[in-house]
């Protein structure tokens, strides 16, 4: 009787060491699940150099300039085509990181059109002129795919600061009623920017606000 206590006891045992030893096995060899996107996003970071904050500056010309959508129209008056110079844009952009930018983007532009009468088109009655200065904050969001070819997405709002004026044929001032001129400046746009050297690169944009296409030289300082 006593013998068989025993060997009953030493069986339970037995089968608890094994039970703990496939739990402790099974544990131990289970790796840890890691999405395969993060450890390649890791293995790209070791590949790129350390990021080092730079200043960018730019200049650009832009076409059409949208500010002629703000010439105003008249009743029995007849607008001619508008004509521009510009817009002509400027930023000046802190990137902080591989991805971000954030800086100050002017622009400036001057349109005008001629304004005929309905039942005399042989000269204009007088010219309507715009000039706008404007001056944005810029947030820029770039995509990198590679060293030389960066697509980035613009985010610029700020200010308008407007001129404007009526001159008949002589010179003389006309008396009329100006535009409905927004004080409120924008711009968003999708470019690309490509690397020249090391320190210059050109850009080109498709957007809508003050201009549609815009494009110019990219300078890092």
């Amino acid at each position: 009787m006593y013998m068989t206590r025993m060997i009953s006891l030493l069986a339970v045992i037995s089968v608890l060491l094994i039970t703990e030893g496939v739990d402790a096995q099974v544990i131990v060899v289970t790796p840890p699940v890691r999405p395969p996107v993060t450890r390649a996003r890791r293995q790209r970071n070791r590949n790129q150099p350390p990021f080092v904050p730079t200043v960018n500056v730019s200049v650009g010309y832009g076409f059409p300039d949208l500010d002629r959508n703000y010439l105003p129209d008249y009743y029995g008056i007849n607008r001619g085509n508008s004509s521009q110079s510009g817009v002509i844009t400027g930023s000046v952009n802190y990137q902080f990181s591989r991805r971000m930018s954030i800086g100050v983007m002017v622009a400036h532009g001057v349109v005008s059109a001629p304004y005929y009468d309905y039942y005399s088109s042989s000269s204009p009655n007088f010219t309507g002129r715009l000039e706008a200065w404007s001056f944005m904050i810029n947030l820029v969001r770039y995509f990198p795919i590679s060293a030389t070819v960066t697509p980035y997405l613009r985010t610029a709002i700020g200010i308008n600061t407007w001129q404007q004026e009526y001159t008949d044929p002589t010179g003389s001032k006309v008396a009329v009623t100006g535009a409905d001129l927004p004080d409120l400046a924008r711009q968003f746009a999708l470019g690309v920017r490509l690397r020249l050297s090391q320190r210059a690169g050109l850009f080109f944009e498709a957007g809508y606000g003050k201009y549609i296409l815009n494009s110019g030289l990219s300078i890092k300082l």
